[in-house]
């Protein structure tokens, strides 16, 4: 009985390294067809609509109406793995851009976003100023700027892709001091989820038809002639205010720690 249980294990082994030698040989080209790229962002867009009409949402949340208490137009942030169900997180008749890195990685999550109608920007907002301008956020924080001047509310992610996680970077902070609108920190769960540990920012999978938790923050304001020591203080109060209401929305949801 041992021996065969052993057999089998490693017949199930040796097929999972086939199937995994195989998809590694074909995503590539996959990932490179225009139809096949198509027909992934309709998917993924379709599942994410069914998550949201079978995911009401929790007493005790946050009221979407919410997030205009700091005034329009705002800069909603939330965490890298927390983010994917964004569009539906804004008030009703709110027009906004979200800004995107130029990685790969990204490039999906900015395909579904457009098919949602979010306006994409591209760039990177960096803990440091050169890193951030090397990768084009010196000119996607100028367009986020020009975007928040024509009433259109800005969507980022606080932390840097594949920085340290939950540890906001300075990018959203230059922002909210060029433009002179709040940062509303946003944080959003589901009662069932699939949470990706092996992610480096352990990305979380919202499935559907459970109960949704949302935690808006209080609106933080960064002074136009802030230095650097504003800046980074109010750096430190965002990455704050994300990890707590964080905590808030998994008791909420989970109803623990």
């Amino acid at each position: 009985m041992i021996e065969n249980s052993s057999a089998t294990a490693k017949t199930n082994r040796r097929k999972g390294g086939v199937l995994k030698r195989f998809w590694r040989s074909v995503r590539g080209p996959l990932a490179n067809s225009p139809m096949v790229r198509s027909a992934i962002v309709l998917l993924i867009t379709q599942f994410f609509r069914l998550v949201h009409l079978t995911n009401p949402r929790l007493a005790g949340s946050s009221d979407l109406e919410d997030m205009k208490r700091g005034g329009e137009p705002f800069i909603a942030v939330a965490w890298h793995g927390q983010h994917l169900m964004a569009p539906f997180l804004m008030p009703r008749g709110v027009r906004f851009v979200a800004m995107f890195s130029r990685s790969k990685d990204a490039e999906l999550n900015a395909r579904v976003a457009e098919r949602f109608g979010v306006e994409i920007v591209r760039g990177s907002g960096g803990r440091e100023r050169t890193r951030g301008t090397e990768k084009g956020g010196a000119r996607a924080l100028l367009v986020l700027k020009k975007a928040l001047k024509e009433g259109k509310t800005a969507a980022m992610i606080a932390d840097i892709p594949h920085g340290t996680p939950r540890d906001a970077g300075l990018g959203v902070i230059l922002l909210a001091k060029l433009s002179g609108r709040p940062i509303l920190p946003i944080c959003y769960l589901t009662t069932r989820r699939k949470v990706l540990q092996k992610s480096w920012d352990k990305t979380t999978i919202p499935l559907p038809f459970g109960k949704s938790g949302l935690i808006v923050g209080d609106p933080i304001f960064v002074p136009e002639d802030a230095d650097d020591a504003m800046l980074e203080a109010k750096r430190a109060e965002l990455t704050n205010s994300l990890n707590e209401n964080t905590r808030r929305v998994h008791r909420l949801v989970d109803g623990t720690a």
